[in-house]
């Protein structure tokens, strides 16, 4: 793999298709230790299809994806399922066990993966409930509890494993600004206090410019990527007008 010490996630000549139909290809980008790094573009661009190919749910059709300089889809199954083993997901709707409260369900990887005492299992779900700021709420079921907060405990169930990377899929679809800022702030606090990596499908163009560090920008007509780096900077330097106006809507007047 090329020298890039620092490089998290390396995504080489990777093309991303269904059958004979191209979604994305020649896609080639970095993903830095400690990035908070945005997948973005217009819809049906295959931004979920790339999470997936990042997971390790989808095999690319070409290129592939390096993990710390090691091949994720030319590893053997036990090594890409150790590689799996340090990843925290956050699906666009929480995900959560509706039949189990909210300490169980974030108890299920721990019980799955480690070899920790029942008492061992609920201290950590406390904790990890505490660090998203549902503490006391360990007993409650999803439905007992707000649609940000749903988003909060789902964040404690993806990094209950401690993961390196955590990947976010749209976290803020359904909440009102408030949550979303919310869960903006705490994801930077986590970044901070875990140091992860974290990926994040979005098109909340405040949690973009609130949390973004990285970008890649995937164009669904010309099928592959035309900007990578900063936010901020993409819209104050990019020639594409096509990402200038992504991430300008809705302030053409402002």
């Amino acid at each position: 793999m090329p020298g890039h010490q620092q490089a998290h996630i390396a995504v080489q000549d990777l093309t991303m298709a269904y059958g004979s139909f191209v979604i994305q290809q020649d896609l080639n980008f970095t993903v830095w230790h400690g990035d908070i790094f945005i997948i973005m573009g217009g819809s049906g661009c295959g931004k979920s299809t790339l999470l997936n190919h990042l997971i390790g749910l989808k095999e690319p059709a070409k290129g592939d994806v390096w993990y710390h300089g090691q091949s994720f889809w030319t590893a053997k199954p036990a090594e890409r399922e150790r590689m799996m083993r340090r990843f925290g997901i956050l699906y666009q709707r929480g995900a959560l066990w509706s039949s189990m409260t909210l300490a169980e369900n974030i108890a299920l990887p721990l019980e799955q993966y480690t070899a920790l005492t029942p008492g061992q299992i609920r201290e950590l779900a406390s904790l990890k409930l505490a660090l998203v700021g549902l503490a006391g709420f360990e007993d409650y079921l999803p439905s007992e509890i707000s649609g940000g907060m749903q988003k909060r405990a789902g964040l404690a169930r993806a990094m209950a494993l401690d993961p390196e990377i955590l990947f976010f899929d749209e976290p803020s679809a359904g909440l009102d600004p408030i949550s979303s800022s919310l869960l903006d702030d705490l994801i930077l606090e986590l970044r901070e206090s875990l140091g992860a990596t974290i990926v994040v499908i979005t098109h909340e163009l405040a949690s973009i410019f609130a949390i973004g560090t990285n970008s890649v920008f995937l164009d669904p007509e010309t099928k592959t990527m035309i900007a990578q780096g900063n936010p901020k900077q993409l819209l104050a330097e990019s020639p594409h007008p096509k990402v200038r106006q992504f991430l300008t809507r809705g302030k053409e007047h402002a």
